[in-house]
């Protein structure tokens, strides 16, 4: 009888591969910015280079393989090669740049005037390693470097648009604002509505634009860029939904990262408004709904399938 790989093995072995393409990418740095202080530099490896799921750089190049695999797009990049691991350039820099906004995000939110945690990815985190300061310019540098690679790398057809995603999704109105009210609503009680707004733009704003990063490398037409985008919104509020309950029922060894500290802080979570089995269920009805928004793409987002139902199955 011949021996199956599970899919939660076939996850982890893609992850892996996406991953593997971004360190080769991020191993040019040192030379790349070779004039920058080098503690500087440890700094931003100590945490660019740790563990983790490295799920929104997946999300960028299997959306631009979904996208790419469906045919001729509108506007498709102009001299935009493939290069590492049969990734285009513009996709690459991409998955990149969304995981230098994201660590650079973990950096800071675990910082005393934020969430004051010791530990991250099963090891301590930037600034019980490197100091307050440090931990701050690290994540400061992140940014920088984020758009600094786009505009470099992506290819010219695409760069603005890539820049601009990234750049909406991440700032006043997508992560930085959600990390806002979060702040702002601790010891109060929010409305449900007023919870998914929160996490709408704390969480699932990147992880939506790590689904059209990909569909605008490939150059996307529009139905297809609204598929995706539809996709990665329903993605990115079962993934805080399933991180509200891990939150609860996971310990620190198992997250590589301190548990339960939601209720301590006063944080709205699902949990706290709609119990566990409730939250259960609205983060299965978030996944169909993701999935029903591939549908458009066929086959070539079965890989993208995959990946959702393995962010809803971590809370099993």
């Amino acid at each position: 009888m011949p021996v199956t790989s599970s899919p939660e093995h076939d996850v982890s072995e893609l992850l892996g591969r996406h991953w593997r393409t971004l360190a080769d990418y991020f191993g040019t740095f040192r030379k790349r910015f070779g004039q920058a202080p080098t503690r500087l530099l440890e700094a931003i490896e100590y945490s660019l280079m740790a563990g983790g799921k490295r799920l929104r750089p997946a999300l960028v190049l299997e959306c631009w393989r979904a996208c790419i695999s469906r045919g001729q797009p509108i506007h498709p990049p102009s001299n935009d090669g493939i290069d590492h691991g049969g990734v285009s350039r513009s996709a690459l820099a991409a998955a990149a740049a969304i995981e230098l906004i994201h660590t650079f995000s973990l950096v800071h939110d675990d910082l005393p005037a934020m969430d004051d945690d010791d530990l991250r990815r099963g090891r301590p985190t930037n600034h019980k390693v490197f100091g307050e300061a440090m931990a701050i310019l690290a994540g400061d540098a992140m940014v920088t470097m984020a758009f600094e690679v786009l505009a470099e790398d992506a290819d010219p057809s695409v760069a603005p648009a890539l820049v601009r995603e990234l750049a909406h999704a991440s700032g006043l109105q997508g992560m930085i604002g959600g990390q806002v009210l979060d702040m702002e609503g601790e010891n109060k009680s929010l409305q449900l509505d007023q919870l998914k707004r929160l996490h709408g733009m704390k969480t699932g704003a990147l992880l939506t634009a790590a689904c059209r990063l990909g569909a605008i490398a490939a150059g996307a037409d529009g139905s297809t860029l609204n598929a995706v985008t539809e996709f990665g919104r329903h993605l990115g509020l079962a993934f805080q939904i399933v991180d509200d309950l891990l939150d609860v029922t996971s310990t620190p060894q198992q997250l590589g990262k301190a548990t339960r500290k939601d209720a301590g802080k006063g944080k709205n979570t699902y949990p706290s408004l709609l119990g566990l089995q409730a939250s259960r269920l609205e983060a299965d009805q978030q996944l169909a709904a993701a999935l029903q928004a591939l549908q458009c793409l066929g086959d070539s987002a079965a890989t993208l399938g995959m990946l959702a139902r393995f962010v809803v199955g971590r809370n099993r």
